[in-house]
């Protein structure tokens, strides 16, 4: 995207990440092997992070859930998505950056210029991925080939 080239560094935007954000972070990455049947309906599937009022903070954005409400800004946000390969059942975290098309172009420059702040605190995600509209989460193979391509052969329980 060439909004980032305009903004070299994550600190440039001088943006920091709440106690909040990194609390869910670390309760999403924790190991759902070792999960009881209750707690796994309570972890949280995916969730929202934006920039406070003031464009200092990224905040959790409580009670969005994914790509609803206001989709012409940009957002960060974080799935934990399940899925099958050839060899095995999987489950790993996706970093999404959400900068649709129709999103200002001083919200895309502060959201691309900050993201590396909020990736720094997210350590072990393995795969990120950038959405610029609905039409790139409509085909699941998009996530699929993210995830690990042609090996992935179930996403959410469903065939691919």
């Amino acid at each position: 995207m060439i909004v980032i080239s305009l903004c070299p560094s994550a600190q440039a935007s001088g943006v920091t990440v709440t106690d909040d954000v990194i609390t869910v972070f670390n309760e999403m990455k924790v190991r759902k092997l070792q999960a009881n049947e209750d707690e796994k309906k309570k972890r949280k599937k995916a969730v929202l992070f934006c920039l406070s009022e003031d464009k200092k903070h990224i905040i959790l954005e409580e009670g969005q859930e994914i790509l609803t409400g206001d989709v012409d800004d940009c957002r960060y946000a974080l799935y934990d998505a399940t899925y099958e390969t050839k060899e095995t059942k999987k489950e790993d975290l996706v970093f999404i950056f959400w900068a649709p098309d129709g999103a200002p172009l001083k919200s895309k420059m502060i959201y691309a210029s900050s993201k590396d702040a909020i990736k720094k605190k997210f350590t072990g995600i393995k795969h990120e991925w950038q959405v610029n509209g609905l039409e790139d989460i409509k085909d699941r193979r998009t996530l699929a080939d993210k995830l690990g391509g042609s090996s992935v052969v179930t996403l959410e329980g469903s065939p691919i």
